[in-house]
Parts: C-alpha cells; structure tokens; sequence
C-alpha cells in the first residue's frame, strides 16, 4: 500500500510553497529556456528545505552560479507498484515518478505549451537523480482562488488557459492534476505542475467531459504529433509504450473535437 496520505502532504505543501512567499514576477530575471536550463543544470546548491514530511516529499532548493540566486523545485520520487489501492480506483502497473516531471514539459513545448510548465531538467542531488524545476512566481493555487472567490480579470483568457490544460491533461492521462498543482502568477497565467503520476499506459481518455473547447493552434500540433519526435524529445524518461498511448489518446482527443465541432459549431468549440 502507497503512503497516500504522506503523498498527499507532499503535494500540498509543494503547492503551498510555491504559492506564496516567491519572487515578484517582475523580478523574475528575463532568461530564455536555455539560460534557465543551463542553470537549473549547473548552478550550486547553497540552501535545501523539505517542503513537507514523508518520504515522497519534493525539496526547495536555492541555487546560484554566482550572478543569479533563484529556487527550483527537485522530486526524486521514482516507485513502482504492481497494485495501488485508492478511495475510488485501484491501479495496476501504477509508477509514481520524477521522470514524468521532465516529459511532461518536453511534450508541452512541442504543442506550443511550454509556457504553462517550469523549465524542468533531470540532474543528481544528494546521490538522488531527480527533476529539478525553475521555482514558480505563484501568488496562490486554483484551490486559494476558489476559496477567496477571486475572479480572473479577464475570464475569457482565463478560461481559454484551462481549457488548454485540460486538453494536455488529457493527452498524458494525469491522474493527479487537481487544484494545488494549478498556480497562478501575478499576471494570471496559469501553471502547470507535478506530472509525477501521468502518462498512464491507457489508450483511452481519462475523463473527455473535462474537454469542452480548444485551442485552433494546439488542435493543429496535435493533428501533426509526430510519435517519433515525442519518443526523441522525452527519451529516456518516457518508454515506447508511453508514447504509444500518447499518439493513441491524441488521437481520440482530435477525434472528440471533430464531433462536437460537427455537432455545435466551429465558432462554438474552437478558439
């Protein structure tokens, strides 16, 4: 039996974390993904915090290459079990793993969404191999949003923001996408984090209900996924197999599109 409670406390207090506390995100220094991965890659580790107890627990690290100082988040969680018990589900073959972290943001960046994740890398800590992630300027979570019942000031972008997420949550079939790993910056961009339990070796859709409209721009990177690519881009943390029911929900997911776009409407669906 997986310590789900110890899991959970993780994933709060990550959440938490990196939701309050941060940078400003006009100090955020103007770096291009390379710059940031090449950091996150090589910079020294001068301060860790765990973030939360238990044994899955992810770190805070404060990094600095002698110019910049900045966070990143690492999570070296890499388990495997035949059979996990939930409250509403048992999993066989279930993989809780850091690997997912940095396919994740590797898949994004080939449909136009790597935006929507921190630059992630893989890199050793500890003796531990890990994701090491650029720390977030979140001012609050999806779940602080709702409690305080703030509104977005503009619901449509906002509302486009999260259909693309479910879109890609769909895509790599997270099962743990919920509302303490959906941050939101000081200018409401929505951010996605921890993919440890995604890319689920299903060729069916986890939840379609959630997919509702899409972006025309990622309906079209979806259509010209190439399985290759993704199985080059993401290697060697995503096994062929992964990749496999990749291609196969994408292709239920531009399937479901072309039926409600036939049934409602383009303008309806599309955006």
């Amino acid at each position: 039996m997986l310590r789900l409670h110890q899991r959970w406390l993780a994933c709060a207090g990550m959440a938490f974390l990196l939701a309050t506390g941060l940078l400003a995100a006009q100090d955020e220094p103007k770096l291009t993904e390379d710059q940031i991965r090449e950091f996150l890659l090589k910079a020294k580790v001068v301060q860790s915090h765990q973030t939360s107890k238990g044994v899955t627990a992810p770190w805070r690290l404060t990094l600095t290459d002698g110019t910049l100082t900045h966070d990143a988040a690492f999570q070296s969680i890499d388990e495997f079990q035949r059979r996990a018990d939930f409250p509403s589900r048992t999993e066989f073959n279930f993989r809780d793993s850091y690997h997912f972290n940095i396919a994740a943001f590797e898949l994004a960046k080939l449909l136009g969404l790597g935006e929507m994740i921190p630059v992630t890398v893989e890199r050793r800590w500890k003796g531990d191999k890990g994701s090491l992630s650029w720390w977030v300027p979140a001012k609050l979570d999806e779940q602080e949003r709702l409690k305080q019942k703030l509104e977005p000031p503009d619901a449509n972008a906002w509302n486009k923001q999260m259909n693309r997420m479910w879109v890609f949550s769909q895509l790599v079939y997270d099962t743990d996408r919920n509302q303490t790993n959906m941050l939101i910056t000081e200018d409401w961009k929505l951010v996605m984090i921890d993919f440890s339990r995604a890319f689920r070796v299903r060729n069916d859709l986890e939840d379609p209900r959630r997919m509702v409209m899409c972006d025309r721009q990622l309906l079209e990177r979806l259509r010209h996924l190439d399985g290759r690519e993704v199985l080059e881009k993401t290697k060697p943390h995503l096994a062929k197999a992964e990749v496999n029911a990749i291609m196969a929900r994408r292709d239920k997911i531009v399937a479901h599109f072309e039926k409600l776009v036939a049934e409602k409407g383009e303008n309806a669906v599309l955006y």
